[in-house]
């Protein structure tokens, strides 16, 4: 569990599902992600990074606001998919609810979880993927102080050929000296 000043980061629990779900579930948070969740999905996503909390001791995990323990969003680290060029590599990333957007909140959330990594991680860097379209997470990403890699452009296996989110750059921060 990580605090901030106005977060609680932590694994997601059986409480945090509905809340969740609706995320996945609107059409405007998932825009620029991928296709919307159905409960199933919602499921397989939390599961699915409680498997890589068990197997790395990592995983994205709810974005909890401190003064009413409202859930926001879904934040963290993980290993990169093995189908990307980032396989290996440690990567951030982030979604919040729309009610959650343009608070501050998911720069809060992802500086907390950058700085924990260079706290207990070795790796010499911290990647991000996003669909190249994604204006938000991008400016997040250099506001983080991520710089968009050269060479680092692909196209992502999860999307079809004809999606316009199919066309992802990548961001990284190198370990603080």
């Amino acid at each position: 569990m990580i605090v901030t000043e106005r977060l609680i980061l932590r694994p997601a629990e059986p409480r945090d599902r509905a809340a969740l779900h609706a995320m996945w579930a609107d059409p405007r948070v998932m825009t620029e992600l991928g296709p919307v969740k159905d409960e199933a999905a919602s499921d397989a996503a939390i599961a699915r990074h409680a498997g890589y909390r068990a197997d790395a001791g990592l995983g994205f995990g709810v974005v909890e606001r401190r003064d009413d323990g409202a859930v926001l969003g879904f934040c963290g680290l993980k290993p990169g998919a093995p189908t990307t060029p980032i396989r290996g590599e440690l990567e951030i990333g982030w979604m919040l609810s729309r009610a959650a957007w343009g608070q501050g909140y998911a720069r809060e959330a992802a500086a907390a979880w950058l700085e924990w990594a260079w706290s207990r991680r070795d790796e010499p860097r911290v990647v991000a993927i996003t669909a190249a379209s994604n204006t938000a997470s991008r400016r997040l990403m250099a506001r983080l102080g991520m710089a968009c890699l050269a060479g680092g452009d692909f196209d992502h296996p999860d999307f079809a050929a004809n999606d316009p989110r199919r066309a992802t750059v990548t961001y990284a921060i190198d370990r603080p000296r």
